[in-house]
């Protein structure tokens, strides 16, 4: 917890010195980035809330992910992380959102997304950007992991730069 907390610590205290604030929108991590957000004292300043997507009903319906998307790429792909990134953005009315979406394991994978594929969003005042990280696969719980510290750490060097 100690490097998570490097991580996390930094980011709220910033958002709190710029009054901005973060929502987020998971799938394949299940409210983990938001419960380990949660951990953080006074972190309810900036931290809107949330949405666990896992279904695509709930994508669409809760995040406005076109369903012509979700058919056409999947929903483990770039551009379902990208339209999770903006609906989160906009229903929670933040500066900032993360989202991701992947493939956990042990099922699920294939040849283009194996196993520990997964695509992060961020969006913020300057826009939106994804993008796909693979991670070796070292089973769901560690590959959840990896995956939500990932966007952590993402989110962590846009907000502070490389």
């Amino acid at each position: 917890m100690k490097k998570l907390d490097s991580v996390l610590v930094p980011i709220i205290e910033t958002l709190k010195k710029r009054q901005e604030t973060l929502a987020t929108a998971e799938s394949c991590t299940g409210g983990m980035i938001a419960e380990w957000i949660t951990r953080i004292p006074g972190v309810s300043q900036v931290y809107r809330g949330g949405v666990i997507a896992y279904a695509n009903s709930v994508k669409i319906h809760a995040l406005q992910v076109p369903k012509s998307v979700l058919e056409k790429h999947g929903a483990v792909s770039e551009a379902v992380a990208f339209y999770m990134a903006k609906g989160a953005q906009k229903n929670f009315a933040a500066t900032w959102s993360i989202s991701i979406t992947g493939i956990a394991g042990p099922d699920g994978g294939s040849l283009n997304k194996p196993v520990g594929t997964f695509f992060l969003g961020i969006a913020g005042p300057a826009g939106i950007i994804t993008k796909e990280i693979r991670l070796k696969d070292l089973g769901r719980q560690k590959n959840r992991e990896a995956a939500a510290m990932a966007a952590l750490l993402w989110l962590h060097k846009s907000l502070f730069g490389p």
